[in-house]
């Protein structure tokens, strides 16, 4: 009877460990309050990258076609953009330092809302020929 009581008590302490907790959603969001904590953002996935430009937008509360190909990269990344919609955010723009191909100018953007990384790609300066997620 011990080792059977032992077993729902670990049983139950499991369950509630879990409880509330969505696989889906990372453990913790990236911080991207201050320009350390984005560059250390793409630096953990391998990207060198030097800031040019920051701007004020606002997340669409409906996404386009092209917003929808864009938020389905977070979903793949995990990274919550659906949940800001219709928020105020800034976009930071970066040069990318570390990856060229065929000596073609690469940068990458990082969407932060609430001091939290909420987006985020590597394109092409061409005009996105090419597209793919920093992680």
């Amino acid at each position: 009877m011990k080792k059977f009581t032992v077993m729902v008590f670990a049983a139950a302490a499991f369950a509630l460990a879990s409880c509330g907790k969505n696989e889906d959603t990372p453990a913790q969001l990236p911080k991207a309050a201050d320009v350390s904590q984005r560059i250390d953002y793409f630096a953990s996935h391998g990207w060198e990258v030097e800031e040019i430009s920051e701007k004020d937008i606002l997340i669409p509360h409906e996404f386009s076609d092209i917003y929808e190909e864009y938020a389905e990269i977070q979903d793949k990344q995990g990274l919550p953009l659906r949940s800001y919609s219709g928020r105020n955010a800034k976009l930071y723009t970066y040069e990318v330092k570390n990856y060229s191909p065929d000596n073609m100018r690469m940068l990458a953007e990082l969407l932060v809302c609430d001091d939290t990384a909420v987006a985020s790609m590597v394109y092409s300066e061409d005009g996105g020929s090419i597209r793919m997620p920093v992680s």
